[in-house]
């Protein structure tokens, strides 16, 4: 089942078109990697998805409902999109409950159980202005799954994680992948394209190229 539908988007802002004539799918338990280089459009995509800006032209479907007209956000999307933010002054288990408290979705169980998946502990009282990059990062990870959505948007997830951080988080994709879960994938490591993606698009300068 197609979760993601983009039929030939374009995004443009004043003069410059940022993106031109998208088109591509990611289908339920399936993992499409995006690929090109810094400023090709990637972090783009991955908004237009979210919602969190409209398409100047073309047509995106989440699940069957097409953005901007039967919805303005997917119902079921969790996003680690460009730097994660959080409250630097509260402990990283108290910014998941914060987040999750929004929804009402998820109990305090559900969230300490996400955070041992991502290799965080939820009892750690350290807050997070004095978290590491790895571990602010495996936050964000945590804070997009945590509400088991159906669609994940992965901007660069593995940046400021360590070796064993890589292993873990590939491991964790690999098994929502096997949950039925549709993700797409934007890394400029090559070994995340080839070991996690079923499939993969290449933008270059706004475009699709493969």
């Amino acid at each position: 089942m197609s979760m993601i539908e983009m039929d030939k988007v374009g995004k443009q802002f004043k003069d410059t078109w940022v993106l031109q004539d998208i088109t591509m799918s990611v289908e339920a338990g399936s993992i499409c990697g995006l690929v090109g280089r810094n400023g090709s459009g990637k972090t783009m995509i991955m908004k237009l998805i979210a919602g969190m800006a409209a398409p100047t032209v073309g047509s995106i479907s989440v699940e069957g409902k097409r953005l901007g007209t039967d919805t303005d956000i997917p119902d079921s999307l969790g996003a680690i999109i460009e730097v994660p933010g959080f409250l630097g002054n509260m402990s990283g288990f108290h910014n998941l409950q914060y987040l999750a408290s929004l929804r009402k979705q998820i109990d305090d169980a559900a969230i300490r159980r996400t955070m041992e998946q991502v290799g965080l502990d939820p009892n750690d009282k350290k807050r997070v202005g004095k978290y590491s990059l790895g571990m602010r990062q495996r936050l964000g990870i945590a804070q997009a799954i945590m509400e088991q959505p159906r669609i994940l948007l992965l901007d660069e997830p593995m940046n400021g994680l360590d070796n064993q951080g890589v292993q873990d988080i590939r491991a964790l994709m690999k098994e929502l992948r096997d949950q039925g879960k549709a993700i797409l994938l934007a890394s400029h490591h090559r070994e995340d394209i080839d070991q996690l993606c079923d499939r993969v698009y290449t933008l270059d300068g706004g475009r699709m190229v493969s």
